[in-house]
């Protein structure tokens, strides 16, 4: 079995979520949120016209669409690497999203894990990622990555293996706040 990049952000969102989903096998149904099915129409699209386009602002001399990567802990469909002059690669993810002045936190995650990826199987190396912001006129954010911020995202994917391989009860986020909109709120012993 290997993760995906939703695990790990389910995973930094409240630790329980991994046990809820993956040691008790209760699933959360997310094939019915309006964006997430939008968001995977969108991508569709986007991957059929934008086929012969290169960013050429931003240094791109070629690109790799719908990468399928994978590791030993993680696997993910990378919208598209982009391949820069020197060498050095990046993820490139297009967000059914408004930019409303800031990148979200899960936004980033999905980048870091896509950086470790690229660099697992292109052997590049890969400091910034981008997002495409498709409901702000395609506006594209660059988002720096950090050597730490990969390896934050790998120490979470062990910290999710050894949840499920030790059928580990871990403690709820502290942040309480996102028990209100947490799927499994009903089922949490607080």
């Amino acid at each position: 079995m290997t993760l995906t990049p939703s695990h790990i952000i389910e995973y930094l969102f409240c630790p329980r979520f991994t046990y809820f989903e993956y040691v008790l096998c209760i699933p959360q149904h997310e094939e019915s949120n309006y964006k997430v099915m939008r968001g995977r129409h969108l991508h569709d699209e986007r991957l059929e016209r934008n086929k012969a386009y290169l960013r050429r602002r931003l240094g791109v001399t070629d690109k790799h669409l719908d990468q399928y990567l994978t590791n030993d802990l993680i696997r993910g469909v990378v919208d598209e690497v982009l391949v820069f002059g020197d060498g050095a690669m990046a993820p490139l993810d297009y967000k059914f999203a408004e930019y409303k002045n800031r990148v979200y936190s899960t936004y980033e995650t999905q980048l870091y894990c896509y950086a470790w990826l690229i660099e697992d199987n292109f052997n590049q190396p890969v400091d910034r990622g981008f997002i495409v912001y498709t409901r702000s006129n395609n506006r594209v954010v660059e988002v720096p990555i950090l050597e730490a911020n990969k390896s934050d995202v790998k120490r979470a994917a062990e910290a999710i293996f050894a949840i499920i391989d030790r059928n580990f009860f871990p403690k709820a986020t502290k942040a309480k706040s996102r028990c209100v909109t947490c799927t499994y709120r009903n089922l949490c012993i607080k």
